[in-house]
């Protein structure tokens, strides 16, 4: 079973966190920067780039002083390096591949932690799926779940704090099982990391949820939870290693490890995502993560998403709630090798301005799936291409789906882009730029 030995990899040795001097001053833009001279971590988002660079706009650790630009090969060095000097603005580089869970899930299992006596006791013949696990003693195998999954969750997890920049090293660099917690902060950015999604070690069984019961996870791969001015860019987000398709299945049900890849909730606003390799995983995107969130949400979420590339990722794309969402320039890949459910989610209050993307389809997949209605929202969807022809998504979806007839007309109209290229260009442009390791 994969559960168990997901990261059996030689774990990479412990060299600490190193400080690098640096001889460039300043803040390049990209425009502007030489190929012999150009550092990354000093860049910041250029103006007019999406919601990110409203007001103040994203600059991250461009301001960083020598001292606070630092270089790390190892999660306990990116973890100090974060947390050194607080909020002053610093630079985080990291350096080849770290990894937060390398000695593989048994080291968090909690002592008397055993998976088959979970299984035995929870499965449906002898629990039966009308009581939830809640309640449970420590002792229980439950309770030595959650102990373990606490374990990891420490492990795992880090605070991402204001003014500062992560940057990969060259084109091999990437965080493997970690989740970056960008929360309650202003003015990050996150570029050139192949980032695969954290395998949750430990699911929780479920019996009540669904008629059959389900398993659910925790760990998203990066989370923008209440944080401000926020630009993700040229990163590979993926399941890696381990998408859904090689999960095993118990009770009959799919042993969910894995949650998002990228979420935006609770009341983050101005947050540019740009030129990203998003690949290979089912719950991609949340903006707003609760209908009931309104208090928080409303007037906030405001994102832009644009030259993205979404290859085989089953759902949200975004799924919107609250949010002004400016979807552009994106390309859309199904290939039918993992299962597809829809890529735009209209949620609560929503309000998606989608344009000028690009989707290529496989026989069998219609245009109609790409819009999926939770909620009475309009949206624009304007200038949109699938399989090189131009398709107005809501005529599509409401003709094929009219029991989830879309309203069109999502009420604003973006003003914070840079250059729109035309959609039947997106597929090429994005394929060879968006991505870790592809900045220009």
């Amino acid at each position: 079973m994969r559960t168990r030995t997901w990261h059996a990899h030689a774990r990479i040795s412990l060299v600490g966190c190193t400080a690098l001097v640096l001889g460039l001053t300043g803040t390049l833009s990209q425009a502007g920067a030489h190929a012999h001279s150009r550092d990354l971590g000093r860049e910041t988002l250029p103006a007019g780039d999406g919601w990110g660079s409203e007001g103040s706009g994203t600059t991250g650790g461009a301001a960083a002083t020598a001292v606070q630009v630092h270089t790390v090969t190892t999660w306990a060095g990116f973890k100090a390096a974060l947390a050194a000097g607080g909020d002053a603005p610093k630079i985080v580089r990291v350096k080849g591949v770290i990894d937060p869970v390398a000695e593989g899930c048994a080291s968090f299992e909690a002592p008397g932690y055993d998976f088959d006596a979970y299984l035995e006791k929870y499965s449906p013949e002898n629990w039966g799926l009308d009581t939830d696990l809640s309640g449970e003693p420590a002792d229980s195998p439950e309770g030595l779940r959650a102990a373990s999954a606490a374990n990891q969750d420490r492990a795992i997890k880090v605070d991402v704090p204001a003014n500062t920049t992560v940057v990969g090293v060259g084109k091999g660099a990437g965080i493997r099982g970690g989740s970056l917690q960008i929360k309650g902060v202003d003015n990050v950015i996150l570029r050139n990391l192949t980032i695969e999604a954290p395998l949750d070690c430990f699911p929780q069984w479920d019996p009540t949820d669904t008629d059959t019961g389900a398993w659910n996870s925790e760990y998203d791969a990066v989370v923008v939870y209440g944080s401000t001015h926020v630009w993700v860019d040229h990163n590979t987000l993926t399941d890696g290693r381990y998408p859904d398709s090689t999960l095993p299945a118990y009770f009959g049900e799919t042993y969910q490890q894995h949650d998002g890849l990228l979420d935006i909730v609770r009341g983050a606003n101005y947050v540019t995502v740009s030129w990203n390799a998003v690949e290979d995983h089912a719950k991609t995107m949340l903006i707003g993560n609760s209908d009931g969130a309104g208090a928080t949400d409303a007037g906030k979420l405001k994102v832009t998403l644009h030259h993205n590339r979404f290859e085989d990722v089953g759902e949200r794309a975004p799924r919107v709630r609250f949010g002004q969402v400016d979807a552009y320039n994106n390309h859309y890949v199904v290939t039918g090798d993992q299962p597809y459910g829809y890529t735009f989610g209209i949620g609560a209050s929503s309000q998606l301005y989608a344009s000028d993307n690009a989707f290529s389809l496989p026989p069998g997949i219609s245009a109609a799936k790409t819009l999926k209605k939770w909620s009475e929202a309009p949206l624009t969807a304007v200038n949109n291409y699938v399989n090189g022809r131009k398709t107005d998504l809501i005529a599509v979806h409401n003709a094929e789906i009219p029991a989830e007839t879309l309203q069109s007309g999502a009420g604003w109209t973006p003003t914070l882009r840079t250059k729109v290229d035309p959609p039947r260009a997106v597929p090429g442009i994005v394929g060879g730029r968006a991505g870790a390791g592809k900045v220009r």
